[in-house]
């Protein structure tokens, strides 16, 4: 399975590639998927280019896609889509909290979320997901103790697939950190799919390894703005082709 993950926590200033408003997400969705992406994640955006879990803006950008495509759509729950206040931090008006408030918010629901297992409220945010009906994506990212949090988490089984994230940007060794990334959770995956992903430099290695062990991965305008040969993509498919190219 390849999936497209179309903007991330990019911008505008980034690279004029990168779709911003439900009307551009659901446009590079379009192309994504005629060019062979089957799943989307996306990271949907207030007009001002900041990640948020509120409805009003989760809403419309599920609500533009599910209008261009019929592929399953996921969103991110990282915390910096609702950050901490400046004062205490671990009270009820935590991230954490206000992450889950908003999951039990929302009017239109995502096929999925991502859940950064290393972030703290990890297993508030699966629970609000899986209590609605959302598949997780339980995310381990590399050098991190999210792996190790999540073989423990009696949430494991229950989650969509594991999404095994890079977070070695460097070509050469990118591959190696995935090997021992896939290598510290083998065991305690319960069967679910695993999504092998990197990002930027270690973007092409890292799909490459994936494709070599036959898991899905992923790739987008999230993961690398450049193409296999180093030239600036124009766009999610764009990306999506020649990921699929390298698959052939």
């Amino acid at each position: 399975m390849l999936q497209v993950c179309l903007n991330g926590p990019r911008t505008a200033a980034d690279s004029g590639a990168v779709p911003m408003s439900p009307a551009a997400l659901a446009e590079a969705t379009r192309q994504a998927v005629a060019a062979g992406a089957e799943e989307v994640h996306v990271h949907p955006k207030t007009p001002c280019g900041r990640d948020s879990l509120s409805p009003r803006v989760v809403g419309p950008v599920l609500e533009a896609i599910g209008a261009a495509v019929d592929v399953p759509v996921g969103v991110t729950t990282g915390t910096w889509t609702e950050p901490d206040p400046p004062a205490p931090s671990d009270g009820p008006g935590s991230a954490a909290d206000r992450r889950v408030e908003r999951i039990r918010s929302w009017t239109v629901l995502p096929r999925y979320a991502s859940v950064n297992w290393h972030e703290e409220g990890a297993e508030a945010v699966a629970a609000a997901l899986l209590e609605r009906g959302i598949g997780v994506e339980a995310g381990l990212w590399s050098g991190t103790p999210g792996p190790a949090r999540f073989l423990r988490s009696p949430l494991a089984p229950r989650v969509l697939r594991v999404l095994a994230e890079v977070a070695d940007t460097d070509p050469g060794s990118a591959p190696a950190t995935a090997r021992a990334l896939l290598d510290e959770v083998a065991g305690g995956v319960h069967g679910r799919p695993v999504l092998l992903h990197g990002w930027d430099g270690g973007a092409w290695p890292v799909l490459r390894l994936a494709l070599a062990r036959g898991l899905d991965t992923r790739i987008g305008i999230e993961d690398t703005l450049l193409l296999p040969d180093g030239r600036p993509a124009a766009d999610n498919a764009q990306l999506v082709a020649a990921a699929l190219a390298r698959e052939s």
